[in-house]
């Protein structure tokens, strides 16, 4: 299966593909979170979520922290 959107679409906000992987496993983690404490059923999976919120520039490298925290 494809990718979609495609991943030239993608690389515009990411700069490669390592850092795509942190930005939208993140994101799908926050995603999946957020769900969870509101309640919700999400239509689809948070990482399909995650990628088109990124193919839509809602987040690129610099918005999320993409840092593990050790600390929890």
């Amino acid at each position: 299966m494809m990718l979609y959107p495609a991943m030239n679409k993608l690389t515009q906000y990411v700069p490669n593909r390592y850092m795509m992987v942190n930005v939208v496993a993140r994101r799908a983690r926050q995603i999946a979170i957020e769900a969870e404490n509101m309640g919700e059923h999400l239509t689809e999976k948070p990482v399909t979520l995650a990628i088109h919120e990124v193919a839509e520039g809602k987040f690129d490298a610099h918005t999320i922290n993409t840092v593990i925290d050790n600390d929890k």
